[in-house]
């Protein structure tokens, strides 16, 4: 394993269109499927969005809308390896909240899942990544 995919990219690839997508999809195309990997904290974000949308749906079509983006959340991280927020990753996160690391917590904590594994995180927030001290970053939709 060598890559983790932050929220941002599992996103644009659940889309399936323009033109991220398309250069997202042609590098990753490049790779074993081995080396890609999400994490649990990316799921916790998109279950939230889901739940979001939910909570505001007023109409059944919306519902029904809603349950569909959760069904496809649940597909998606089925079908892949999801690394846990462990024991590691905590001890990873500890050091970064000690460093007064100022970045969203559950940005923080994919952090610490990538750097507790020695992974690159592909994302396109590299600028706010970017801060986190031995963080490797990329960002394949471009």
């Amino acid at each position: 394993m060598k890559f983790l995919l932050d929220t941002d990219h599992i996103s644009i690839l659940q889309r399936q269109s323009g033109p991220e997508f398309a250069a997202l999809s042609a590098r990753i195309a490049q790779q074993q499927p081995s080396d890609l990997a999400l994490c649990i904290v990316s799921f916790h974000e998109q279950v939230l969005g889901c739940q979001t949308y939910l909570s505001r749906a007023r109409r059944a079509a919306d519902v029904v809308r809603g349950y569909g983006m959760l069904d496809r959340v649940l597909d998606a991280f089925a079908a892949a390896e999801v690394l846990p927020f462990d024991a590691a990753a905590a001890a990873v996160f500890d050091g970064l909240l000690a460093q007064r690391m100022r970045l969203a917590t559950m940005d923080l904590r994919i952090a610490a899942i990538a750097l507790s594994r020695g992974l690159i995180l592909l994302t396109r927030n590299v600028r706010d990544f970017g801060r986190v001290p031995g963080l490797v970053t990329e960002d394949w939709t471009v």
